[in-house]
């Protein structure tokens, strides 16, 4: 079993709270109490702050070092086809991917929920529906990622959910690490 040291404190902290400061506005939280606008402004927050980490942060952390091009999303694609055991030393392609989709996600949740704030935008309907899809998008987004996470945990034997709490990947010797 190899031990890879991957996310940094900042990243694990930040998925953790993104997580936490989600569920609260999405399933405990009243829509309409000033809790809700405050959790929904330390969303965007906290995803400012990651956007700004994945430019200026370590390596594994960086925009630049995960974004996947098509042919690293074909290729973990066929992986998953041909049951062909990989996993990556950083965030998968498709993993990358979801996580642009869930921070564009909660920027537009973000500020579609200030707009409703505003003089300019209070009581305007497609404001409220547009926050609604956006809400519900994000939700549909975090159940894949929980379920794919599960899925390339069992596939890869690499527990994924584990490397996020610990920042320690540990990875079968008899699987193929692609860097």
């Amino acid at each position: 079993m190899q031990n890879i040291k991957i996310w940094d404190p900042f990243v694990r902290v930040f998925h953790w709270s993104l997580v936490v400061a989600f569920a609260a506005n999405a399933l405990f939280v009243d829509d309409d109490s000033k809790l809700h606008e405050w959790v929904g402004y330390t969303v965007i927050a906290l995803v400012l702050a990651r956007i700004l980490w994945g430019l200026v942060g370590p390596h594994s952390a960086r925009f630049a070092s995960f974004l996947p091009g098509p042919a690293a999303v074909v290729d973990q694609i066929t992986d998953i086809a041909t049951r062909r055991r990989r996993t990556h030393l950083g965030h998968t392609p498709l993993g990358a991917l979801m996580i642009v989709n869930i921070l564009a996600t909660m920027l537009g949740i973000g500020a579609t929920g200030y707009m409703m704030t505003t003089n300019a935008f209070w009581g305007v309907d497609w404001v409220e529906d547009a926050h609604e899809a956006l809400v519900a998008w994000a939700e549909i987004s975090v159940v894949l990622h929980i379920a794919a996470v599960i899925w390339e945990s069992w596939r890869t034997g690499v527990n994924l959910p584990r490397a996020m709490v610990t920042g320690t990947k540990r990875v079968p010797d008899d699987i193929n690490l692609v860097k």
